[in-house]
Formats: structure tokens, C-alpha cells, sequence
């Protein structure tokens, strides 16, 4: 990762996303900062995601962070609050998973390990953007960073997102400008996780995406890049 401003914009991706989740951000951005994209591919614990991110990562950033790349924004802000200038975290939650999205994860890894990645399948899609962008582009580029990311890094993913501590503890720390984002139609990760974490930073700011699931960045580019710079200037 290579930055040119004194404050750089670090974007973290979520289960299964590459740097093509962040693409229309990072250039709608660029007149406001250098950008980079952390990679969480590596790594089968949270703490050693936020790790491996910190120790690349200029001494002070602001942090753009969606779903998984949440649970590391929340573990970044425990380990080196000071080197945070301000978050934005969009369709992601401060807690753990429950007992049955926890089986279902398990499940899921177990069938992998037996048989093929089959990667962001038809069936799975409408679990991750909303229904207007199944069919399109947008379903297209999803499967396609699932592809390249692959079904070891899925799996160290996994593992890692079981393990996440409970971040809700730690809400009330964070004191740097912070922006909290959801898409209306988000069911991996609710509006109401959203408004849990907006409740439990004081000072931030929630914003609800209409028509619109999981992924934000890229079904409403536009609207996120905006929101985005809005934040970033934001005194």
C-alpha cells in the first residue's frame, strides 16, 4: 500500500470482496486523498487482519470499512485508536454472530472443505444485493470478486469471522468523526445492527441507503461516494 496525503482514505473489504467493492469510491476520492485497499485474505483471526493492515498502513488514516472489514475497523480502533482519523462503517454490526448464523457458517465451511468454492452462487446473490441488481453488472462483479478471492481465503474468512469478539463493548470509545451507513435492504447485516452501532458512538451519523442491500459501493456508487466525501471534509 502506497499513500501521498498526510490523512489517506485505507478502504477494508467484506467476505469475499477485493478492491473492485471500493473502485468507483477511490476514484470519485481522488481529488481528496490518496487510497488504498487493505487485504484481508490472508489471515484466519480479526486481530491478525488488523495487524498486518496497521503495519502497513501510514501512521495516521481515515478508515472505510464494510461488513467483515467492520469487524477489523472495530479491532484497528482497539489496538491503535490514535492513528484513526475518522470511520465510516457501512453494513456491517458491533456483534458477535448468533448461535444459528454461527452454524450455518460452519456448515458452509464444512461443505467446502469436501467438495468445490462454488463462489457467490444465483441462489446466494439476493442474500447480498438487492433484487433490481441480481441480474446486471452488479451480481456479475460480485461473483467475480468472489472468484478471485477463492475458497482458502473464504474459509480463513470464515474462521476469522466466527472468532470476532463482541464490539458493542466498545462503542462508547470511539470518539473520532464517525459515519454509520446501511443499505434499507440489507438482511446479513440489518438497518437495526446499523442503529445499535449509531446509538453506541455518540456524535455519529446514520444514513439508510432506499432500495438497496449489502453492498452499498457498488449498487449505489454515486450515493456512496458522495456520502463518502461529505464525511471525509466534514470538520
Amino acid at each position: 500500500m502506497t499513500f501521498a496525503s498526510s490523512v489517506p482514505l485505507l478502504f477494508l473489504p467484506g467476505l469475499l470482496n477485493d478492491a473492485v467493492l471500493w473502485r468507483a469510491q477511490i476514484t470519485a476520492l481522488a481529488d481528496l486523498a490518496a487510497a488504498a485497499v487493505a487485504d484481508l485474505t490472508l489471515d484466519n483471526t480479526i486481530a491478525d487482519m488488523a495487524r498486518r493492515t496497521l503495519a502497513a498502513a501510514p501512521p495516521h488514516f481515515a478508515l472505510v470499512a464494510l461488513s467483515m472489514g467492520g469487524y477489523v475497523a472495530f479491532e484497528i480502533l482497539r489496538q491503535a485508536p490514535e492513528r484513526v482519523a475518522r470511520v465510516a462503517l457501512l453494513d456491517t454490526c458491533a456483534a458477535p454472530d448468533s448461535p444459528e448464523r454461527a452454524a450455518e457458517r460452519r456448515k458452509g465451511m464444512a461443505s467446502l472443505r469436501v467438495g468445490r468454492f462454488a463462489g457467490v452462487t444465483n441462489r446466494l446473490l439476493p442474500q447480498l444485493v438487492h433484487a433490481s441488481h441480481v441480474q446486471g453488472p452488479v451480481g456479475t462483479a460480485v461473483k467475480a470478486m468472489a472468484e478471485r478471492v477463492g475458497g482458502e481465503a473464504f474459509l480463513r474468512q470464515q474462521q476469522a469471522i466466527l472468532d470476532r469478539p463482541d464490539s458493542r463493548p466498545t462503542l462508547s470509545r470511539i470518539t473520532v468523526p464517525t459515519l454509520v451507513a446501511v443499505g434499507e435492504n440489507d438482511v446479513l447485516t440489518p438497518v437495526d445492527d446499523a442503529r445499535e452501532i449509531h446509538a453506541g458512538i455518540a456524535g455519529s451519523r446514520l444514513h439508510v441507503f432506499s432500495a438497496c442491500g449489502h453492498l452499498p459501493p457498488l449498487e449505489r456508487p454515486d450515493e456512496t461516494s458522495a456520502l463518502l466525501r461529505e464525511w471525509f471534509e466534514a470538520s
